[in-house]
């Protein structure tokens, strides 16, 4: 019998509030099985079993306060206690002869045996640093049907990216343990199989007990249904639960009845004059009697719409940033009319190479530079605001308008990379991000972030800090504005608008103002980069 010390989960955090006990007193539960989920003042954290045994005390209630390095529950190792649990069971079986009673106790075991024998439950694994749980967007497989190693099983949604589950090994699926649009945590299981190499065993098994042959039996035709799914796109199952529709009134014109994104706007338009006319026949006394009133009554229905997934990280992302990072904006016009000409010039060489060149790499080249300069930009503050950490590489994160929300992969390394590296890299991450299929690794270490909010329009704004960086910049629109030369005549030319945001906690208004100029230096003089590339 030991006590579970609740350890340390986070720099600085002393104790964090009890949000759910995922067990009770009394339960058994296996080694990595979540007990606890407990709120820090950075995150939800869920607290696993550190081996399989017997809960026999919570010291706490949910919503008490816990402090680190204290007792959190109470734990007996299996081979103690539990055997003595099981051991009273053997005699009581004997000494009542009440078959009745025995019947139950048999066919349990008996169940755990086979799964223990013949069927695997997939665990969620760890999907992303601190993420606990995720939304089931599409199940790929239907109960019963056959899987290779490798092949997609599931999609899923975590508060940062779509995620694709893949199977560990080949076989049959047996279970779904979770329907589409429910949330699934982390640790848990996700799916039933029966590995390829254990199904014959159990064919011979079955066939030598006939009596519980039925029950697998009878879950193979309920999982039939759900095997004639109607193909759709995540993008489009989830605006089809934006609008409250069923996917099946929609007619798919795609291949094999895939319903597109068309076909669910072309059904949007039909609606409104058949939902009225049902409405009628069934309401006409009511109708006749509030005269006018029934108008209002259908513009004042509310759809509400529940915040989670990337919306809901980056809703608490927001709100953090916003209320504990003191932000300084710092706004620039920068003359790009240069940088337009050469990347001009040096299009077609990078497009002989495959590579599509565009501002950014330019943009973030002359940023990596600037740093080298002002390296207060590239850092991050401790939770105390005792130390500053200069981080080595300058990772340059680009905000991407995707379909699963608003996603900022970064760039690795820019400082090291030539201009055709960075424009590959801003294709890929681009590409990945708007599909919804971000790697982790890539939304991981960025260190400075760029918002190009000019390519849907706008001048300038106030953007928010990504922490844990301290620096982020808003690019405008580029446009053509009248401006003297030297000799006092107007000209035209390329002017961009930027807004800057830093942490005024370690970034004063001439740090910023500096760095802005030499970054602002390289991209109206690009040729003067090549005097500091490495």
């Amino acid at each position: 019998m030991s006590d579970f010390i609740l350890p340390d989960i986070g720099e600085g955090i002393v104790e964090c509030e009890l949000v759910k006990w995922l067990v009770s007193e009394g339960d058994i539960i296996e080694e990595d099985q979540p007990v606890a989920e407990v709120m820090t003042d950075k995150a939800l954290v869920e607290i696993p079993a550190p081996y399989k045994g017997k809960v026999t005390r919570l010291y706490h209630k949910e919503g008490d306060i816990a402090k680190v390095h204290a007792p959190l529950f109470e734990l007996v190792e299996e081979g103690s206690d539990s055997e003595q649990d099981v051991a009273p069971q053997t005699p009581a079986t004997e000494a009542g002869a009440d078959p009745k009673e025995a019947e139950p106790v048999q066919e349990t075991t008996g169940t755990t045996t086979t799964n223990d024998d013949e069927t695997e439950d997939f665990i969620l694994p760890d999907i992303g640093e601190g993420i606990v749980e995720c939304e089931v967007v599409e199940w790929r497989v239907a109960e019963g049907d056959e899987i290779e190693e490798d092949q997609p099983v599931v999609d899923v949604m975590t508060d940062k990216a779509m995620v694709e589950i893949t199977a560990p090994k080949a076989g049959r699926v047996t279970k779904l343990y979770h329907k589409q649009q429910e949330m699934a945590r982390v640790h848990s299981p996700l799916f039933a199989f029966i590995p390829r190499d254990r199904d014959e065993p159990t064919e011979v098994k079955a066939a030598s007990k006939p009596a519980p042959e039925p029950s697998p039996a009878t879950a193979k035709p309920a999982s039939t249904g759900n095997r004639q799914r109607i193909p759709a796109s995540p993008a489009v199952r989830r605006l089809v639960r934006e609008h409250n529709l069923n996917l099946s009134d929609i007619a798919g014109s795609g291949k094999d009845g895939r319903v597109l994104k068309a076909d669910v706007l072309a059904h949007l338009d039909k609606p409104t004059a058949p939902a009225q006319s049902q409405e009628r026949p069934g309401e006409s006394q009511p109708a006749s009697a509030g005269g006018g009133r029934r108008m209002p009554d259908r513009e004042q229905e509310v759809r509400i719409e529940p915040i989670k997934g990337m919306k809901a990280a980056m809703a608490r992302s927001m709100v953090k940033s916003a209320t504990t990072i003191p932000h300084f904006i710092y706004s620039e016009d920068i003359d790009v009319t240069d940088l337009l000409k050469l990347r001009e010039q040096l299009k077609p060489e990078a497009e002989a190479r495959g590579s599509r060149l565009t501002l950014m790499p330019f943009v973030m080249k002359a940023m990596a530079l600037a740093v080298q300069e002002f390296p207060v930009l590239n850092s991050r503050v401790n939770d105390d605001v005792t130390e500053i950490h200069y981080l080595p590489n300058c990772n340059i994160g680009m905000a991407v308008d995707g379909k699963a929300g608003l996603m900022v992969p970064n760039v690795k390394g820019v400082e090291s990379l030539t201009l055709l590296g960075i424009a590959d890299e801003v294709a890929r991450l681009t590409e990945a991000a708007r599909s919804g299929r971000v790697s982790q690794e890539d939304l991981k270490g960025g260190t400075i972030t760029i918002s190009n909010i000019g390519a849907l329009g706008g001048t300038y704004a106030s953007p928010i800090i990504n922490a844990p960086e301290v620096a982020i910049v808003a690019l405008g629109r580029t446009q053509k504005l009248p401006r003297f030369d030297g000799n006092g005549q107007v000209v035209e030319r390329a002017i961009m608008t930027v807004s800057w945001a830093g942490d005024h906690r370690i970034i004063d208004g001439g740090t910023i103002a500096r760095f802005c100029n030499r970054w602002k230096g390289y991209m109206e003089s690009p040729q003067s980069m090549l005097l500091h590339l490495g």
